[in-house]
């Protein structure tokens, strides 16, 4: 029977939480602080809740450095919710906005009344000639909210500006040339992932293409950061949306973070009533999707799991304890760990094929074939798993949707944990073919 000790765990997610955080996690579901009552049979509206959500929320804007005109929402519903959550609110700050300089246009100041008949025809022709959603398409995961975007909205609204499998033989692993990118006039937003997890690919930095242009008008820009948050210094400033499951460098399944500037949400940017969003066509969001209800709410319109934020506060903590220069110092850890795992796999060419181009490579999910045995491909990583997991190296088989093999290099990887992988890596190219 194995210790935890014994394990490094590379599964892709949930990950590995750091063991000290489950300790203190562990006795907290029993009974929290000496109340008597565990943490998750503690009430949401309970004072103790309204701590560890305030203290969790400041925690996460003191390590990532999020300016004061963003707001942090702890929401339900994972990464797939948030792909249809960016479209409700996004196209619908973009309806408002639309309508204000059809007023402006018109001449009609605030408080006079409102020509209705008049603003929805002029509404109805700028949704159909303008509206536009635009998707960076790297992985599968852009995929998925592209996918939802025209499932939700129609596919006439949704532009793919960038399909990475067009320049890499129909398959994913580069990121197209961003001269080569088709973006539309003003879109609600634009959206990428910024690290896909079945793939092994990660922009390597915020792209040129879509920095602020000096006006408020955009681009705005919205990243899916499940798998590569707090692992590297973001500039938050241009982002409109930053969201991410918890279960991969923050805590537990069950919570999903949402980081937005306070230009979308009330009073800066109102909320259209669902009665115009029927009549111009759109898609009316759930309340639980509305960042304008959970922003108001503090995070706790409904039922929250106040234990999975608990979670999430403790592995902010930790690391804020750890790393005196905040997300920089993980960032010099995150980028050492990964280069280690990568020499290991270029020294032995013959043995392994890195998926991914080396100008898109994930330094979180580092993905391979193995290629060693001569009886083929299947073979040598099934032998590979077998030895990896006999030292102790577990969860490295890759996603079911693509095969080979996928190391999860997450905040919670010690170092020696990545140092070991890459001594086995070097092993097993040099056992018997």
């Amino acid at each position: 029977m194995s210790t935890r000790a014994d394990i490094t765990y590379f599964g892709a997610g949930p990950a590995l939480l750091p063991t000290n955080v489950l300790e203190k996690a562990a006795e907290s579901l029993v009974n929290y602080n000496g109340t008597g009552l565990g943490l998750a049979e503690h009430s949401h509206r309970s004072e103790i809740a309204t701590r560890i959500l305030n203290e969790a929320k400041a925690d996460l804007a003191t390590f990532l450095d999020i300016p004061d005109d963003y707001e942090v929402l702890f929401m339900q519903g994972g990464g797939s919710g948030e792909f249809s959550a960016t479209v409700y609110n996004l196209v619908g700050v973009w309806v408002e906005r639309r309508k204000q300089k059809i007023l402006k246009d018109l001449g009609i100041k605030e408080g006079k009344d409102i020509p209705e008949d008049v603003i929805l025809k002029e509404l109805e022709k700028a949704v159909q000639d303008e509206l536009k959603i635009d998707y960076l398409v790297t992985g599968s995961w852009s995929l998925k909210a592209s996918q939802e975007a025209a499932r939700l909205i129609g596919p006439e609204y949704v532009n793919v500006a960038a399909d990475a499998r067009k320049v890499n033989d129909g398959k994913f692993g580069k990121i197209p040339e961003e001269s080569s990118w088709k973006l539309s006039k003003n879109p609600a937003m634009v959206y990428y992932c910024d690290n896909e997890t079945v793939d092994g690919v990660e922009f390597p930095g915020f792209p040129e293409i879509l920095k602020p242009t000096g006006d408020d008008e955009g681009p705005i820009v919205v990243a899916d950061m499940s798998s590569n948050i707090l692992s590297r210094r973001i500039p938050i400033k241009n982002f409109s949306v930053i969201f991410f499951g918890a279960q991969k460098n923050l805590g537990s399944t069950g919570i999903t973070v949402v980081i937005i500037k306070k230009s979308f949400l009330p009073p800066a940017v109102a909320t259209p009533p669902p009665t115009l969003l029927r009549k111009l066509g759109l898609p009316i969001g759930p309340i639980v999707l509305s960042y304008e209800t959970i922003a108001k709410n503090n995070s706790l319109y409904n039922t929250l799991s106040i234990f999975d934020v608990y979670i999430a506060g403790q592995v902010l903590k930790n690391s804020l304890a750890n790393f005196p220069n905040k997300v920089d110092d993980q960032e010099k850890i995150a980028n050492d760990k990964a280069k280690a795992i990568y020499e290991a796999l270029e020294k032995y060419p013959e043995s392994y094929k890195i998926v991914p181009d080396k100008s898109a490579r994930s330094r979180m999910n580092i993905c391979f074939r193995v290629t060693h045995l001569a009886s083929g491909v299947d073979d040598s990583e099934k032998a590979f798993l077998k030895g990896a997991t006999e030292q102790g190296l577990t969860g490295l088989k890759g996603h079911r949707s693509v095969g080979g093999i996928r190391a999860s290099n997450y905040n919670s990887i010690p170092v020696e944990g990545a140092k070991k992988l890459a001594a086995y890596i070097e092993s097993f190219a040099k056992s018997p073919k």
